[in-house]
C-alpha cells in the first residue's frame, strides 16, 4: 500500500533527535516562551528573510493575531479566495470583519489581481492572500492594486514554505504572514502550532503582547488578548526540522517533476511558470471522473486526499453568510481536484507505480 502520507515514517528520521531535545527540554524546567521559541523565531525569521518572527499556537491564530494587529473597523470587509480552507475565512469573522470572496484563477488556483479589483468597496481593508497548495499569488500585480487602493495585504502561508514567486519568498509581500506548521506541512510541528512573520515592528510587538494575553511585561496587560502560544517543546522539533527543509523541497519537487513528465493528458496537471518556484505541499491534478479515479486507486492499493471535498459557501458554518451564492470555478475545482501522493515518506519508485495505475486508468 502507498499511503497518501505516513507521519510516522517521515518523521522517523528525527527520533533520536526529537528524544535527545526532549531530555533537554524536560530537564531545563523552562516550558512557555522560553529559549527555544526564541530561537527558532529566530531562525524561522532569518529562512525568510524577514526582521520578525512571532511563535503562536497554530496557523488559525496566525491569521487571526495577524488582522487583529491591524486594528480595522469593525465591519470591514476582507476579500479572500472562495476555494481556500475555511481557516482563512473564520479568521476573518472571529475578528468581526466581512469576508468577501473572489473566485480564482482556474489554472493556478490562486486569486489574481484581475480577479480581485472588481470586488474591491469602499469598506475594503484588506486582502487575505492565500498560496495554496505551495504556489505563490502572482504579487507584483496584487501588490500594486493594493498601494493604489490603500489596502493591507496579509499572507496566509500555510501550505508555503519557501515557495517564491519571482525569487521573493512568500510571506514577504505583505504587512504580515500566517504560516501553520501543522504535522502535515512541509515544516511541521508534532501537533499544532504556527508563526507570524513581518518586517513591521509595531505590528510585531502588537502579536507578542496578543499571543500572551495581552502582555509582553508579566502582570501587565495592555491589550484585550489570547493565550496562543508556540510551545516550547513544538519550538524544538521545529528547530531540528527547519535545517532540512530546503532538502524536502528539493525531493518534493523531484517527485512533482516525475509526475509532470510522465502523467499521460487526461489529466489537468498543475500550471507550472518560470516566475514560481513551487514546494508542493499538495500535488494535485483535476479530473472529471475524480470520484471513481480515487475508488480505482484505493482499489489498487494507491492512497489520495481531496483538498478540499466541500467549498467554504456550502459549509453549514458558513451559510448564513452566503446563502445562496455561487462559485462555478471554485465548485468545479472542488468537485475535480485530487492530492496524489508525495512527501518525505515517498520515493520516485512509489510515484512511478501510481502513475502506472493512473495512466491505466
Amino acid at each position: 500500500m502507498i499511503y497518501y502520507e505516513n507521519l510516522a515514517f517521515s518523521n522517523g528520521q528525527y527520533h533520536d533527535e526529537f528524544k535527545a531535545a526532549f531530555a533537554s527540554f524536560l530537564e531545563d524546567g523552562h516550558y512557555v516562551l522560553s529559549k527555544r521559541v526564541k530561537t527558532f523565531e529566530a531562525s524561522f525569521a532569518e529562512y525568510n528573510k524577514a526582521k520578525y518572527c512571532i511563535g503562536v499556537g497554530n496557523g488559525l491564530d496566525a491569521l487571526i493575531l495577524s488582522m487583529k494587529a491591524l486594528d480595522l473597523p469593525s465591519g470591514s470587509e476582507v476579500i479572500v479566495p472562495s476555494n481556500t480552507y475555511i481557516a482563512s475565512i473564520l479568521a476573518i469573522l472571529h475578528c468581526g470583519f466581512t469576508p468577501v470572496f473572489v473566485e480564482p484563477d482556474i489554472v493556478t488556483y490562486n486569486i489574481s489581481a484581475e480577479t480581485v479589483e472588481p470586488c474591491i468597496t469602499k469598506r475594503t481593508r484588506a486582502i487575505l492572500v492565500v498560496h495554496l497548495y505551495g504556489k505563490c499569488c502572482a504579487m507584483d500585480d496584487i501588490v500594486s492594486l493594493a498601494e493604489a487602493h490603500r489596502l493591507h495585504i496579509i499572507e496566509d502561508c500555510a501550505q508555503s514554505h519557501g515557495a517564491k514567486y519571482k525569487g521573493k519568498l512568500s510571506g514577504t509581500f505583505g504587512i504580515a504572514a500566517g504560516f501553520s506548521f501543522y504535522p502535515t506541512k512541509n515544516l511541521g510541528a508534532l501537533g499544532d502550532a504556527g508563526a507570524v512573520v513581518t518586517d513591521d515592528k509595531s505590528i510585531a510587538m502588537r502579536i507578542q503582547q496578543l499571543r500572551n494575553y495581552g502582555s509582553i511585561e508579566k502582570y501587565k496587560n495592555e491589550l484585550i488578548g489570547y493565550n496562543s502560544r508556540l510551545d516550547e517543546l513544538q519550538a524544538a522539533f521545529l528547530l531540528l526540522k527547519l535545517k532540512n527543509l530546503n532538502a524536502l523541497t528539493l525531493h518534493k519537487r523531484n517527485l512533482a517533476s516525475i509526475y509532470l513528465k510522465n502523467l499521460k493528458d487526461d489529466y489537468i496537471k498543475p500550471f507550472i511558470s518560470d516566475d514560481h518556484f513551487d514546494v508542493f505541499h499538495i500535488f494535485c491534478v483535476r479530473h472529471k471522473r475524480r470520484d471513481a479515479l480515487r475508488d480505482y486507486l484505493l482499489t489498487n492499493g494507491i492512497g489520495t486526499e481531496i483538498h478540499y471535498p466541500t467549498p467554504p459557501h456550502h459549509q453549514n458554518a458558513l451559510k448564513s453568510q452566503f446563502n445562496g451564492t455561487s462559485f462555478p470555478i471554485s465548485e468545479e475545482i472542488h468537485k475535480t481536484v485530487l492530492s496524489l501522493p508525495c512527501s518525505m515518506y515517498h520515493t520516485e519508485e512509489d510515484i512511478y507505480q501510481v502513475l502506472e495505475r493512473m495512466n491505466a486508468f
